[in-house]
């Protein structure tokens, strides 16, 4: 590839919009451009880099027994409805109507278009198990896009399914895939990436993992304990609480005007925030009666985990007006249940002397007991765990990082099938219902994510596997020399077996240099005139590792040993 050929402006300065690393240097160094909020068109560069990593993808893929097909992106309602999906997902769900008035989508995930096929072509236990994947576009109308292709409402996933005709065959491949995904990511130059465990979400099932590169600009919290390997996501992350040994007191009852929160309650009763109960009152789709989630007050509700206890959608509860609650003042002691749901949050397990609400407007308790002054039998996870919290596992304490989500994998189990009528006749004659899995990574996050945990101040630091171009020829500009023919030359030379890029444009050494920067090619040769008088030129890798000055003759063979050199090194 020629440089004055190549499409695309390079540019110093910082895009206003662009906040995130990977954001910058994707727009400043020509790989793509935005056509709407969350949507992009790729350049060269880009979409050179993005089919190195599908080829990466597949070939994994396929070393775990993946056939490869292709699903509509625009799926028929029907199909949605069928899972129950239709209807159950919010805004980001992009429905739209044909001429017809038929109802349609853009699909964001295909487990629905997997089963479709699946159930057609897979009727007895002699074909499973089995896994299908595509490399595909899908579209999210995502509320929040940001960070150029970290977050995007159009992009390109490699999304998996497998099926299974026992739980034992689902583990068995989950773990194969796990691994798959580890290779991949290590082949594609991020071998920080970790694997946590993870909420399911909308996609269901029971077991779920992320694969998280950990960053600051990662949008995702990450708990790792500082001792063991305990990993997770926010959204499932545990950790150990014991009970707070007090004295047990009598019940009281306290004028407490105008104070109605929990810094403000600990403060007026002179006791630690720990020592108070907080009431959480939310909306659960589908049912008439709110829910009320007691919790210690230095504590706060984990929505994933209560929307999988309850197994549905929770929302704030706002109906101030129609509901007898009392708002800033609503505590479990003589509490009416009739006209709602109540879950404890496990932090209150065995406590007593807390400080609650007396369902009585400016009135709290004091000395409330759980055992003793309530009728609390059942005690679930739903807070969320605190930083310096102790780690589940063992006697370590939990830390916070920060992560970019580069792909996941879940056991749906019987989730889609069921709903969607998919059987299958075992051994024994009768009808079953196959078991899924699901694997998926987002290509464009990807390539953001590379550049999150590659670059320098001038620009990307591509590595040699996913890279546009293996190597990047700089032909200075000379008064005296042609420097372009013996660039051309060169180029010409190794381009029979590697990928190059030479810049022809004859144009200034900085000028050069910081256009080379931005694509972050791994292999530079330069050619000076300076040097060209000794019959040399210099090669310099990207990272700036290695910087040597070699001998014309011997440019193919220095540049075949670098780059094997950092094709092993992935």
């Amino acid at each position: 590839m020629l440089l004055s050929k190549l499409l695309g402006e390079r540019f110093k300065e910082k895009p206003q919009e662009a906040k995130s690393i990977s954001h910058i240097f994707l727009l400043r160094g020509g790989y793509i451009r935005q056509v709407s909020n969350g949507i992009f068109s790729m350049l060269l560069p880009a979409q050179k880099i993005k089919t190195k990593i599908e080829k990466i993808l597949r070939e994994e893929m396929d070393s775990i027994q993946g056939q490869e097909v292709i699903f509509p992106v625009v799926l028929p309602g029907e199909l949605w409805q069928e899972s129950g999906r239709f209807e159950a997902v919010g805004s980001e769900l992009l429905r739209i109507k044909d001429r017809t008035n038929k109802d349609l989508l853009l699909a964001m995930t295909h487990e629905e278009a997997a089963v479709h096929l699946a159930r057609s072509e897979a009727k007895s236990y002699t074909q499973y198990p089995f896994m299908i994947y595509q490399i595909q576009t899908k579209f999210r109308d995502e509320a929040r896009s940001r960070g150029g292709l970290i977050r995007v409402r159009e992009f390109t996933m490699k999304d998996a399914y497998s099926f299974h005709t026992t739980e034992e065959d689902l583990d068995k491949y989950y773990n194969k895939c796990l691994e798959a995904y580890n290779n991949i990511y290590k082949r594609a130059g991020i071998p920080e990436v970790i694997c946590v465990e993870s909420d399911s979400g909308m996609m269901g099932g029971k077991v779920a993992h992320e694969f998280m590169l950990l960053t600051d600009i990662g949008e995702d919290t990450i708990v790792v304990c500082d001792k063991c390997e305990y990993k997770s996501n926010m959204e499932v992350a545990t950790g150990k609480l014991e009970a707070i040994k007090k004295d047990e007191e009598p019940i009281k009852k306290v004028h407490t005007p105008n104070i109605n929160t929990i810094s403000d309650i600990a403060k007026y009763f002179g006791v630690p925030e720990e020592h108070t109960l907080k009431a959480a009152v939310y909306n659960v789709e589908g049912e008439s009666k709110p829910l009320v989630i007691f919790i210690r007050g230095d504590l706060q509700v984990n929505i994933a985990k209560a929307q999988k206890i309850v197994k549905a959608v929770l929302s704030p509860f706002e109906d101030y007006e129609n509901s007898d609650l009392k708002f800033g003042f609503i505590g479990p002691y003589k509490l009416d249940l009739e006209k709602i749901n109540v879950l404890y949050d496990k932090s209150l397990e065995g406590e007593t002397n807390l400080i609650c609400g007396a369902n009585d407007t400016d009135y709290h308790y004091s000395g409330f007991s759980i055992i003793r002054d309530s009728v609390a039998k059942d005690f679930v996870d739903i807070s969320e765990v605190k930083e310096g919290q102790s780690c589940p596992n063992c006697e370590g304490k939990l830390k916070f990082k920060r992560g970019i989500e580069v792909g996941n994998i879940f056991k749906l189990g019987k989730k889609y099938t069921e709903s969607m009528n998919m059987t299958y006749i075992d051994q024994d004659g009768k009808a079953k219902v196959p078991i899924m899995g699901c694997y998926g990574i987002g290509v464009g996050r990807m390539i953001a994510s590379i550049i999150e945990a590659n670059n320098d101040q001038y620009g990307p630091i591509w590595p040699i596997s996913v890279a546009p171009w293996q190597i990047h020829i700089c032909a200075l500009k000379s008064k005296n020399i042609n420097i372009n023919d013996v660039g051309k030359e060169i180029y010409e030379k190794l381009n029979k077996k590697f990928e190059v890029i030479f810049d022809d444009r004859g144009l200034a050494p900085g000028i050069q240099f910081a256009d080379a920067d931005l694509l972050g090619i791994p292999v530079r040769i330069i050619l000076g005139e300076k040097n060209l008088k000794n019959n040399q030129v210099e090669i310099i890798t990207r990272d700036k590792k290695i910087k040597k000055l070699v001998d014309l003759n011997d440019v193919y063979k220095e540049v075949e040993l670098i780059v094997k050199m950092l094709e092993d090194s992935l």
